[in-house]
């Protein structure tokens, strides 16, 4: 089950990535194209989406981060207990599988 988790989140985190960056190609985007025509409310309107641009990357650079953080710890705990991992990731499907065949 923590292995399945782990994926979960792994693949979560790779979705977010992907739409944060995305989000952030969409704004530069319009941040350009809305340069032009802009009055002093649309001014203000572009320096909060460039705020929150700089947010969103920021957000996404420390995701990528903590993501491989996460993903070299989990390798090297698999490398370093190679058996007890298995035998875990084993008890797990075993008692996953006794579940699923009572219903």
């Amino acid at each position: 089950m923590e292995t399945r988790s782990s994926e979960d989140l792994e693949a979560s985190t790779e979705r977010l990535l992907q739409d944060l960056k995305a989000v952030v190609r969409d704004g530069e985007a319009l941040l350009k194209a809305g340069a032009r025509d802009l009055g002093e409310r649309g001014v203000a309107a572009r320096e909060r989406l460039a705020a929150a641009l700089e947010v969103a990357k920021d957000t996404q650079h420390r995701l990528q981060e903590r993501a491989l953080h996460g993903a070299k710890a989990t390798d090297r705990m698999i490398r370093e207990h190679p058996y007890q991992s298995v035998g875990v990731a084993f008890g797990i499907g075993m008692l996953l599988g006794i579940l699923a065949s009572r219903r």
